[in-house]
């Protein structure tokens, strides 16, 4: 992952910013903070100005269209989906990130940001609006794309799914859903930051790391009764977490 040089924003560059959801609106508002000619957010069906740039943010259904309906406007075509290919357009940028839609521009600031682009000139511009963001960027190629998503996607939208199931088996245990959150947040922070400093297999706590298999029975047993639809994931998780404290043994 390369370094975040200082910004240069394109101010010389006018760009379209396509798609008013969640991240369009966000995005341009940034861009434009970051002293960037924008257009937009532009809804569906909105008339496109002539721009050097226009960036799709759009479901990644609807980039095709989008695409061509932009493509007589625009120098360049980018979208930000972190899942789809080039083939419609010139180059990516997809912030790492999860967005709500009530976030402020400095949501971008030391974040990574995944580029590609066909031409050495494309890549330059996704580069460039990634450095105006205040983002890191750094190259996903089309061969990879897919399982960069894919990590994407497991560290946060199947993280959230489990953070619910915890959620679930606590409030089984009598804790009300907001006093749960509250109380595990910490726990969860501390295990992130654990990660972040130390990898998975070292920051591994508890009674599988100990190898206390009647504890984890136990668990089991509690799981089983007051959420029972949470068995098969609590058995998965532990026998994923087995084989981490498995790899961390044998290394």
């Amino acid at each position: 992952m390369s370094a975040s040089p200082e910004p240069s924003a394109p101010r010389t560059a006018t760009l379209a910013v396509i798609g008013n959801g969640r991240l369009g609106g966000v995005l341009a508002s940034a861009l434009r903070q970051a002293d960037c000619a924008v257009a937009g957010p532009l809804r569906r069906g909105e008339p496109i100005p002539a721009s050097d740039i226009a960036l799709l943010c759009v479901p990644d259904a609807e980039i095709v269209a989008a695409a061509r309906a932009a493509r007589p406007h625009a120098s360049l075509l980018g979208h930000v989906s972190g899942a789809t290919p080039l083939d419609a357009v010139d180059f990516s940028i997809h912030p790492l990130q999860t967005f709500t839609g009530a976030e402020g521009p400095e949501v971008f600031h030391g974040i990574g940001a995944a580029i590609a682009g066909r031409t050495p000139d494309a890549e330059d511009a996704a580069t460039r609006l990634a450095q105006a963001l205040g983002a890191r960027p750094f190259r996903i190629d089309d061969a990879h794309r897919a399982g960069y998503h894919a990590a994407a996607s497991i560290a946060s939208n199947l993280l959230l799914t489990v953070l619910d199931a915890a959620e679930q088996a606590l409030r089984a245990a009598g804790i009300r859903s907001d006093q749960a959150r509250d109380l595990l947040a910490p726990l969860v922070d501390r295990t992130v930051g654990n990660w972040v400093t130390a990898g998975a297999a070292d920051a591994l706590t508890g009674p599988i790391a100990r190898g206390d298999d009647d504890t984890v029975a136990r668990q089991r047993t509690a799981v089983a009764t007051g959420t029972p639809d949470l068995v098969a994931l609590f058995d998965q998780l532990c026998g994923s977490t087995r084989a981490l404290a498995a790899s961390k043994a044998a290394a």
